[in-house]
């Protein structure tokens, strides 16, 4: 039997968590609402959720700290799609920041947040493999440092763990993936978000700068991610695989 991808819809909003529902039963998946944090924790404790619709505005634990704490816990590769009243572009960064998978503007138009589903399940599904991690136990050192891609941590010369967010973590692997290659905006935005739809390249530059503080560098001379004019950035160092006991 095909599986049915399950939709899990968190808003405070009843008809609107109602309305989102009901479209996507009738679009073939099956889909269950939750008002906040407390009831969406119910439902991803006793079902299997496939992609999560996260609303930014809910009272007590908004849709960010919950983004945040689902990206630190047990379901942190759960796709995940914010939806917000608010237009402005830090909201979306942030939500970018924290490891959404992509962003949908309130009001919006079902079949946008269809679309925007589907392609999420479908780059999810088909990610390049070298972006899944299948063994246990691996970490890739460059320079000075060390990634840790079962934690998904930085470790430094000294033995002290950098957290970093999801959309850190996987910017990070794709330059490590592609040591000492130019890799352009767009192959950044395909490779770490792979979104179907248009998607703003100042958000590639803001988690470069981001990557580039977690790793110590000097924003004028950076000695890791280097700035590649009118092409793109480069990792600069070459990397190693390690097992943790070597």
């Amino acid at each position: 039997m095909d599986h049915i991808d399950h939709i899990l819809v968190v808003d405070d909003d009843r008809d609107i968590r109602e309305l989102i529902v009901d479209y996507l039963v009738k679009s073939g998946y099956h889909a269950t609402g939750a008002a906040n944090g407390k009831e969406m924790r119910v439902v991803l404790d006793k079902q299997h959720i496939d992609l999560v619709v996260l609303d930014v505005m809910m009272p007590g634990d908004d849709g960010l700290t919950l983004c945040r704490q689902l990206r630190g816990g047990k379901h942190k590769d759960l796709p995940i799609l914010m939806l917000t009243a608010r237009n402005e572009e830090t909201d979306r960064i942030v939500g970018l920041e924290m490891g959404a998978d992509d962003y949908v503007v309130k009001p919006f138009v079902a079949r946008e947040l269809l679309a925007r589903i589907k392609a999420i399940l479908r780059r999810f599904r088909t990610m390049p493999p070298n972006l899944q991690v299948t063994e246990a136990g691996r970490l890739i050192a460059f320079g000075e440092w060390e990634l840790d891609t079962v934690s998904r941590h930085l470790i430094d010369r000294e033995g002290m763990i950098v957290a970093l967010s999801g959309a850190e973590y996987r910017l990070l692997r794709v330059f490590l993936d592609h040591p000492q290659r130019v890799l352009t905006r767009d192959q950044l935005l395909n490779l770490t978000q792979g979104r179907d739809a248009e998607l703003f390249e100042r958000s590639i530059d803001l988690l470069v700068s981001r990557v580039r503080q977690r790793l110590n560098e000097d924003a004028k001379t950076p000695a890791y991610i280097k700035t590649v004019r009118s092409e793109g950035y480069v990792l600069a160092m070459p990397v190693v695989i390690k097992e943790y006991n070597e």
